[in-house]
């Protein structure tokens, strides 16, 4: 399964630095509103330790790559055009927007913790990064509502039949509805019984109905917050207000600075330092001058303080802990390759078993399978087996 990581958030708070930053690629940068206008892809990676040394080899891989024992897996960025408040009624950019998020499995949300851009992304100083939370998430709320409002006019319009057994329940009207957002009627019935409602809408008021809409929101786009331009010191100071906030406790922060990673990214590339993206330290290995080694050691105190730049620690929290996504190995039990040790490694949903796995293989596969081979312990593994994080198996199939 390729996973696809939404970038979000209002203009100027950095998000095109933050995508730069994570894929590498070159998108405009610019401090005013709109920089971004059409959704720009890059490839991001997630760091998985590499089990090659385990078996003694070494791997090459076919997609990604490898660096000091660590294996880096593409997952798909998206950097979606600026966010200003009114979105679901259309303001702004509002519906391109809704309409390019929707294709993301899980959100990442950059925020200016520093405070030097308001509400509208318009320069300011002593702004409060909470405003910023607040009005995605009740964007995204209202954006939920409107569709579950229509479906609730659909179920109630529809006419039952004659007989109790003719009768469609709410959870499969409202499933259809909100489609889009990947859900389904368990899921929805799942959803609403959690809230201690009944499935039937005439039993809810308003509150009920944002309440729902809130909660599967929250189940089908969850949300990582990167806490950006962490590197001043306004901004740490806002962390750690919110993030002792019972209000905010509900959402993974992870403190960040594109600028750093972007910096130090670029100084690997030119030979000047040696950096492994997520490490929490690096080696100046080139000839610096004395102002640029002054900022590589602003940068240096940072990453070692924080334990990163946290640019890969926001896509890593966003797939393994949000999603509860893992990463698994096609192996092989007796050591022969046919085509080289480790070259693929496939990033999946946390309840993918054995079978699934064959599948995303190839579907020949995942029809012939007869079953799996932990790689590490020799031992089968049947068709229904939920795989681990960093499993390796070998499938063997009729085929």
């Amino acid at each position: 399964m390729s996973y696809k990581v939404g970038l979000v958030g209002k203009p100027s708070v950095g998000k095109s630095s933050f995508f730069n930053a994570a894929t590498m690629n070159d998108v405009p940068e610019g401090a005013y509103p709109f920089t971004t206008i059409d959704p720009s892809v890059g490839e991001a990676y997630v760091g998985v330790d590499c089990p090659a040394p385990e078996f003694d080899e070494t791997c090459e891989p076919n997609h990604g790559f490898c660096r000091e024992d660590t294996r880096f897996v593409p997952v798909k960025l998206v950097d979606v055009a600026g966010l200003i408040p009114g979105a679901h009624e259309g303001k702004g950019l509002g519906n391109q927007f809704l309409s390019d998020l929707n294709e993301a499995d899980v959100l990442v949300h950059v925020v200016d913790f520093s405070g030097t851009t308001d509400i509208e992304g318009e320069p300011t100083e002593g702004h409060d990064p909470r405003e910023d939370i607040d009005f995605l998430e009740e964007e995204l709320d209202q954006w939920y509502l409107d569709i579950l409002e229509k479906g609730i006019e659909k179920f109630e319009s529809m006419y039952q039949g004659p007989n109790p057994g003719d009768e469609i329940g709410v959870e499969e009207v409202l499933a259809e509805q909100m489609s889009a957002f990947r859900t389904n009627k368990d899921e929805i019935k799942q959803t609403v019984l959690a809230l201690d409602l009944e499935l039937d809408p005439e039993t809810w008021d308003a509150d009920d109905r944002f309440d729902l809409a809130r909660e599967i929101r929250k189940r089908t786009k969850p949300m990582v917050i990167a806490a950006n331009k962490m590197d001043t010191p306004t901004a740490r100071d806002n962390y750690e207000a919110i993030t002792t906030d019972p209000e905010y406790e509900h959402l993974t922060i992870v403190p960040a600075s594109a600028h750093a990673e972007g910096s130090l990214k670029k100084a690997d590339e030119a030979g000047v330092v040696d950096y492994t993206q997520g490490d929490d330290d690096f080696d100046i290995v080139g000839d610096v001058s004395d102002e640029q080694e002054q900022g590589l050691e602003v940068i240096r105190e940072f990453v070692t303080e924080y334990g990163g730049t946290g640019v890969q620690e926001v896509i890593e929290a966003a797939l393994f802990e949000e999603l509860d996504a893992k990463a698994v190995f096609p192996g092989s039990a007796n050591g022969s390759w046919s085509k080289g040790p480790f070259r693929d490694c496939f990033v999946l949903p946390g309840y993918a078993t054995a079978e699934d796995f064959a599948y995303t293989l190839h579907s020949d596969i995942g029809d012939g399978f007869l079953h799996g081979i932990d790689c590490r312990s020799g031992r089968q593994v049947g068709a229904d087996t939920v795989l681990d994080h960093r499993d390796v198996v070998e499938i063997v199939t009729t085929g």
